[in-house]
């Protein structure tokens, strides 16, 4: 799928304002006066991102520095100056890229002879690429206000969306778009700038070693070998400790090394998938992105659901449940952050954290996290916990009931608090696996209790949006309340993301008491 030369446009043919019929049936958006604001944002194939490439074979490796090494020092400096010319410019710091990625290939190097930086700049760039993280999509996304609402005008809003773009391979990651709503509640956009970015690895971590080991019990991982490695390591280690570590138990239980060898490398898999990640702070919004970066998260990182966070001591942080998906396990994590310049992604733990579509509530309930879930692919599920990082119970709260939704239910972003409940955005799956939104209300003190919820869809994809990567989707990672008006950003059939609103009283208004 090819994106457009231009990622935000007005779609043609449908202009701000209601939704015309859907299929010649009567359109319940018409009803609730949903109203589309005909900004599309679309995927941009010219959106890069500078990446390691590693051949698979270490032989390669090696003939390929033996051919670069094999030049006159004229050659190189040509070669290497073609190379800049045609790509210098298309990224921030290539020649600073280039030599980290000298740094990491240069063991496979025959000899310690001393290169010239140019060579180690040639090096580097035949192990390096660029992806195209959103030519094949750019869609289901979420939507929170931006921790800096200086400098506008009265009555609006700062935001940031997070969108899930999907490139070669089909590998998902998180990319992010800025913009503001205004007082009349008009969606604005920033421009994105031509440039990406991935974010830099936070070395030496630190890791708690009774969490780690809690863990290692609940993915069936522990066993001897393991106290054994846990023994050696402090409360906290680093991801260094517990590689030397390994390596040790591994060197005293040498006769057993290929029996052990797994279960040593599902403890470096478990350290891998808890890490920290920060941009610098000269990079715009959009130009960070955050690409997978460990064993789980290989084919992708999927459907981050954001949420503004306000705990009981008065501390504000950003956290977002997505996906980690490595070709074949679905992994839940979760990541953290308080200023989207660091982050730091957690894997989430306990029986009850299984499949996906995770939602955490945007506050403790009665003292404790709160988080929605869809453990069995059908129903919408409530669970509490003291720690956030762990999942032990779960509560039945909805199950589709109506025929747009007989496929499935879940949800479509975390609870959105109102004087009148938590409002919940769902989507159904109904006949011909068609997508549709929904909503229903919790009690704000007792969310297993429904109390309100929509009979008919509050979306479906009209005749523009039916037409994508996945056909007649709507789907959405969590919306805003702004001005008594719910501002739901979604994704349109997998492919492109755009924009509508409704009045909270009027959701409200029509839906069914319970």
């Amino acid at each position: 799928m090819v994106g457009d030369s231009s990622t935000l446009t007005l779609e043609a043919g449908s202009p701000p304002g209601m939704i015309g019929p859907v299929n010649g049936k009567a359109d319940t958006s018409r009803i609730l006066d949903v109203k589309r604001t005909g900004i599309v944002i679309r995927p941009n194939n010219g959106r890069v991102v500078i990446r390691p490439f590693d051949p698979a074979s270490e032989n390669r490796i090696e003939r390929i520095l033996g051919r670069v090494a094999a030049l006159s020092e004229a050659e190189v400096d040509l070669l290497l100056e073609d190379v800049l010319s045609e790509f210098r410019n298309r990224h921030q710091k290539t020649r600073q890229f280039f030599l980290r990625r000298f740094e990491q290939i240069k063991s496979h190097l025959l000899t310690d002879q001393p290169l010239s930086e140019n060579r180690k700049l040639l090096m580097g760039a035949y192990f390096t690429q660029e992806y195209s993280l959103e030519s094949a999509a750019l869609f289901n996304p979420s939507m929170i206000w931006h921790p800096d609402q200086s400098g506008l005008q009265e009555g609006s809003r700062r935001f940031i969306l997070s969108l899930r773009a999907t490139g070669e391979g089909h590998i998902s990651s998180i990319t992010f778009r800025g913009g503001v709503i205004d007082g009349q509640n008009q969606v604005h956009i920033d421009e994105p700038t031509r440039f990406v970015t991935a974010p830099e690895l936070v070395p030496n971590t630190l890791y708690d070693k009774r969490l780690f080991a809690r863990k290692l019990i609940e993915l069936g991982v522990d066993s001897p070998f393991a106290d054994q490695v846990l023994t050696t390591l402090g409360d906290q280690f680093t991801h260094d400790d517990i590689q030397r570590s390994i390596h040790r138990a591994l060197q005293q239980n040498r006769p057993r090394h290929r029996e052990l060898e797994p279960v040593a490398q599902n403890m470096l898999t478990l350290v891998q998938s808890n890490y920290e990640i920060f941009f610098s702070p000269e990079l715009n919004l959009s130009e960070r992105i955050i690409f997978p970066s460990s064993p789980t998260e290989t084919n992708g990182i999927e459907d981050a659901r954001f949420v503004e966070f306000h705990d009981d001591d008065g501390s504000l942080r950003y956290y977002a449940t997505y996906t980690a998906f490595d070709g074949k396990v679905v992994l839940p994590q979760i990541l953290e952050t308080e200023d989207f310049l660091r982050f730091k992604a957690s894997t989430l733990n306990g029986p009850e954290v299984r499949n996906k579509g995770l939602a955490l509530f945007p506050r403790r309930v009665n003292g404790l996290y709160a988080m929605l879930s869809r453990q069995d692919n059908e129903n919408i599920y409530l669970m509490y916990s003291d720690m956030l990082h762990f999942w032990y119970t779960k509560e039945l709260i909805a199950k589709p009931t109506y025929g747009w939704e007989f496929v499935q239910l879940g949800n479509c972003g975390s609870p959105l608090e109102t004087e009148a409940g938590w409002l919940v955005l769902t989507h159904g799956v109904g006949p011909m696996r068609k997508y549709a939104m929904g909503a229903f209300l919790l009690d704000l003190n007792d969310p297993s209790r429904l109390i309100g919820r929509l009979e008919e869809p509050l979306l479906e994809p009209n005749a523009n949006e039916r037409e994508g990567y996945v056909p007649n989707v709507v789907y959405s990672c969590g919306g805003v309340i702004h001005n008594g008006e719910l501002i739901i950003p979604y994704a349109m059939s997998d492919y492109a993301s755009t924009f509508a609103t409704v009045p909270i009283d009027t959701i409200l208004g029509a839906m069914v008491r319970g």
